[in-house]
């Protein structure tokens, strides 16, 4: 048996592919079931936030307000 990849043979590598795109098909159906699976009525949604009034910050570290 040898350890290095460099000179494994071209099913050693088929078989190294094959088992990382099922294991990357795998993670991707988990992460798309788990995002839109969860409808127990938790749904988020955006808050909008007003600006505050305009500060000016000068070289001292004083705030002014204009």
């Amino acid at each position: 048996m040898n350890h290095s990849i460099y000179s494994a043979d071209r099913s050693t590598h088929l078989k190294i592919v094959v088992v990382a795109l099922v294991a990357g098909i795998a993670v991707a159906g988990f992460g798309i079931s788990a995002r839109t699976g969860s409808d127990d009525g938790t749904t988020q949604t955006a808050r909008v936030m007003k600006a505050g009034k305009p500060v000016a910050i000068t070289s001292s570290g004083a705030s002014v307000v204009r």
